[in-house]
């Protein structure tokens, strides 16, 4: 391994790729040092996952070249990469939950003595590579077992056995706590000083900012250039990946609201206790909270989609309650859950039809859906909220997060509804398509639409709502205006130091 840290390890030069009609990359050139944190950053769609595959062999480009230790190479097949030195980390974690640790890293090449499996051997290297990246877990307990945040330090330690000089990590902090990214950041630290290389991969700018060395960025398949670590900052970055900036696109106006749409009162269960709030009509209200506050309980009990045992819910003025999600979207009550792959979609059906499923009933006849109408439902959506597809019988998996999240947008505007619950609305979706669904929800707002906003993005909250409701162990501790709003304030009622509805 070369030990000077200003000696390039990669240089990518000219690369282009196309699936069929669809330029995935065209021309995009940048250089990776030994010893190097370099993030590559870009929205979904922009050619990261494209350019990581062609580096490791997986996927075969079209032009251009690739120098790896000052020799041109063409990987045709991932072995010959790994062969090479490079290991690659992806997003979808590949482990075998039925093996255990030193099978999972060891796989395919396990040591032998005598023709037969050294374990001892196998068991102690693996504990070696484990503490590397300080997993203390032992080798022989099943993959399935483990924790994410476990399987993504494993995938690493898998790395490090293989001796990489070259990286590359692919959204590796998409599942991990806050502690565990300070130990996956310290596990970097480390291999920046024995000399790796590594290539960093993430939507998250703020992370990109306190773990890369520089930055680069690709947009629509194309290189748009690169940035030192002290010469960048957020706003910068995005203005790069996205061509316009994203705080003068959900910049917050002041806008009149109309009649009370919704009146909850008292309401209780055993996930949260006299919850009390009103929204207007055209009114954003945001709820703030830590994990297990209980905000995404009350959107659901609200949406009939969980019990409460007492307690008063009126829309436009009159008494309701939903036994069934059914019965409130009856009543113009739309949501998009949390977990929008577990609860919202139907991953392995066409787009088509995440799209219409709400409005199945009415796009139908006798039992028999009209699917001249289903189209043209799917046609204007897609128009409306700029959905990057190829077709729209693809199943909605082969989308982005944000594309897919702008589909169960459109699922819910297809009924009109008077109110919209949007449980983390931009969590995993990139900043374009961040500032397309702020976008959405600001003109919604202005068509007299109400949005119950939870988020756990402070930043989110303060510029999008009218209004917060802060939430702590299952209480309101706080109602406040837009403009008693700050990230302090709203952490102190979060944390229950303070509580002003007591």
């Amino acid at each position: 391994m070369s030990e000077n840290k200003n000696e390039l390890i990669l240089e990518v030069d000219g690369i282009s790729k196309r699936f069929g009609g669809v330029q995935a990359l065209k021309d995009v050139n940048f250089n990776l040092k030994y010893g190097e944190v370099h993030a590559l950053v870009g929205e979904n769609g922009a050619g990261k996952t494209t350019l990581i595959n062609v580096l490791g062999g997986i996927v075969q480009r079209d032009s251009g070249r690739i120098i790896y230790q000052g020799e041109e190479v063409h990987f045709e097949l991932p072995r010959q990469a790994i062969e090479a030195g490079t290991a690659i980390i992806h997003q979808e974690l590949a482990m075998m939950p039925q093996l255990n640790v030193i099978e999972n890293v060891y796989m395919g090449r396990m040591p032998t003595k005598n023709g037969r499996i050294n374990w001892n051997k196998a068991e102690e290297d693996t504990r070696q590579m484990l503490d590397q990246v300080g997993l203390n877990i032992n080798p022989r307990i099943l993959v399935g077992n483990l924790t994410i945040s476990q399987r993504q330090l494993l995938e690493i330690a898998k790395a490090l056995s293989m001796n990489a000089t070259l990286l590359i990590m692919d959204e590796p902090n998409s599942s991990l706590s806050e502690s565990e990214s300070e130990i996956l950041f310290e596990v970097i630290k480390r291999l920046k000083e024995r000399n790796v290389a590594i290539l960093y991969v993430s939507h998250k700018i703020e992370e990109v900012l306190h773990i890369a060395d520089r930055v680069s960025v690709l947009r629509d398949g194309q290189y748009r250039g690169t940035m030192l670590k002290e010469d960048a900052s957020v706003d910068k970055i995005i203005h790069m990946m996205v061509g316009r900036d994203l705080l003068s696109a959900v910049t917050r106006e002041d806008r009149s609201v109309g009649k009370v749409r919704l009146v909850v009162k008292e309401l209780s269960s055993p996930s949260f206790n006299n919850i009390n709030f009103t929204i207007h009509e055209g009114e954003i209200v945001g709820f703030a909270g830590l994990v297990g506050s209980g905000r995404s309980n009350v959107a659901r009990a609200i949406f009939g989609d969980e019990p409460y045992d007492r307690g008063e819910i009126l829309l436009d003025g009159k008494p309701v309650r939903f036994r069934h999600p059914s019965d409130a979207i009856n009543n113009g009550i739309g949501m998009i859950q949390e977990d929008r792959k577990e609860l919202s979609l139907f991953m392995g059906l066409s787009i088509q039809f995440n799209m219409s499923v709400v409005k199945l009933p009415e796009l139908s006849r006798g039992g028999v859906i009209k699917r001249a109408e289903v189209k043209q439902n799917s046609d204007n959506y897609i128009d409306q909220l700029s959905i990057k597809l190829n077709s729209v019988n693809d199943p909605v998996s082969s989308l982005s997060g944000g594309n897919q999240q702008k589909i169960t947008l459109a699922r819910w505007l297809a009924i009109d509804p008077k109110l919209l619950i949007m449980d983390e609305p931009t969590h995993g979706v990139d900043v374009g398509a961040k500032a397309d669904i702020y976008e959405l929800m600001r003109d919604l707002a202005e068509q007299g639409i109400s949005i119950m906003l939870i988020s756990s993005e402070l930043p989110e909250i303060m510029t999008m709502s009218d209004r917060v409701v802060v939430m702590h162990e299952g209480e309101v501790t706080a109602i406040l205006e837009q403009a008693e709003c700050d990230e302090e304030t709203i952490m102190i009622y979060a944390t229950g130091i303070g509580n002003n509805n007591k």
